[in-house]
Order: C-alpha cells, then structure tokens, then sequence
C-alpha cells in the first residue's frame, strides 16, 4: 500500500505510463478515503489468481479542504517490478516528464519517483541488457 495525495496524477503515472490496470476501488463516504487495487500489465486478476497488486489509499482533503502532504516514511519505502525492456520503459518515463533518478546503466535497474516521491525500482526481467547510450553514461539525480 502506499498513500496518495493526488489520487488523478498517481493513477495517470500507473496506468497511462506504466501500463498497470485498476481492478478494484473502494470508497468509503464514513472514513472519506478511497482504496484503488492496481496489477501489473499482463496479470490477470480475479478471486482465484490473486495476481499480485498495489493499493493506492487516497485520504480526503478534510472539511477544510487541506490536503495530507507525506513525508517518506509515512507513504511508503518503495516498490519494484519486472519490465520488459528496461530501456523503452525508461524512455517512455521521460516522454512523459518523469525523472530518473537512478538510470539503467547497467541494463538491468533503474529507479524513478511518483508524484508522491515514493521510489519505484525497475528491474529488467531475465538477463541485463547490454548498456547502452545514453542511459550508460547518465548520472544519478538526487536520491532513491
């Protein structure tokens, strides 16, 4: 589980860039939170694979309408799934303006953050690539 404090922009990065599917959402009005259940593009999910999932808790904003800001360690350390292609999915992360913070150097791991700074580690399924340009020669930004 991790915690959300824009559920539209977490849920854009997950499903849209990353491929992930919703499969479950609960809203509770009494409590004023909603849980959203993700699977990894490629899992079926249903009540006799209980694929693995994600669970993204968005609170509420409060009658105030202030919205909870996570500090890490409240949210979440972080999360790490097998890719495909490490490289095209590292690509496709910054066509849509997500910064890596870690990069692919070696063919095999890379890390980036969602809107929240959780760290997501991506790793590449089966054997490392062979490096390659630019991702070999780019360096770390800030942390992970």
């Amino acid at each position: 589980m991790i915690r959300v404090s824009d559920l539209d922009k977490t849920l854009h990065l997950f499903c849209h860039v990353l491929g992930f599917k919703e499969v479950r959402r609960h809203e509770s009005e009494k409590g004023r939170f909603t849980l959203v259940f993700l699977c990894a593009s490629g899992d079926e999910y249903n009540s006799q694979t209980k694929s693995p999932v994600v669970e993204l808790t968005y609170n509420w904003p409060s009658e105030k309408g202030e919205v909870e800001n996570y500090t890490n360690g409240r949210n979440f350390g972080h999360l790490a799934y097998s890719v495909d292609n490490i490289y095209d999915v590292c690509e496709k992360l910054l066509h849509h303006k997500v910064q890596i913070n870690r990069p692919p150097r070696d063919g095999r791991m890379a890390f980036f953050k969602t809107p929240d700074g959780i760290s997501i580690e991506l790793l590449q399924s089966g054997d490392a690539l062979e490096p390659k340009l630019p991702w070999s020669e780019m360096s770390n930004i800030g942390d992970w």
